[in-house]
């Protein structure tokens, strides 16, 4: 059984919806939910699924800490779902193809520094975007310009609010993002 370790730091829906997927999943299970705010209520959703979660500072993610806790797990797979901070280059390369997000836009649009949930959606608007979508990628040292691997878009009509953007991206991560995992994990 192939093992997943999930970063995050917010609400946890997306890691939620992982955790379920592969219960169903012969293939891969979620070992361990990572998270770097304490206050966060992916927490206690990941508890409440009895998956362990392990709690870390930002000094701790830029030492060794917490990649020595990562080995741990013997993941084959690093999902960041909802994480915030920069991902640090020495857990790039040690596990190098093997760490992957989602970003809530269509990379290369609306990426970087600072662009994550409600800020990426009302740039969207403010751009009068056509359609917006998700974009699943591999994990570089720079935020959000990993290789592609999965991008679904979804139509916008211009009257949207942010808040009816963001419903419209959560049902695509929501319906896509585990089955891409999926195909990540079989395939290596």
């Amino acid at each position: 059984m192939k093992k997943i370790v999930l970063f995050a730091s917010g609400s946890g829906s997306n890691v939620e919806n992982i955790i379920q997927y592969f219960r169903q999943n012969q293939q891969a299970e979620v070992v361990a939910v990572f998270c770097n705010n304490p206050k966060a209520k992916v927490i206690a959703r990941a508890e409440s699924l009895k998956v362990p979660v392990v709690l870390f500072s930002k000094e701790e993610l830029l030492g060794e800490s917490v990649l020595l806790k990562l080995h741990a797990f013997h993941p084959d797979l690093i999902v960041l779902a909802g994480f915030l901070l920069q991902f640090p280059l020495n857990i790039i390369q040690a596990y190098p193809d093997r760490i992957v997000n989602i970003h809530p836009a269509l990379l290369p649009k609306y990426g970087g520094k600072g662009m994550y949930g409600m800020h990426v959606h009302r740039a969207v608007i403010e751009n009068k975007e056509t359609e917006t979508g998700i974009s699943i990628h591999y994990i570089d040292e720079h935020y959000d310009e990993g290789d592609i691997i999965f991008q679904k878009s979804t139509a916008l009509n211009g009257s949207e609010t942010a808040e009816e953007i963001a419903a419209k991206v959560h049902e695509l991560e929501h319906r896509f993002f585990p089955m891409v995992i999926e195909q990540l994990i079989l395939h290596s």
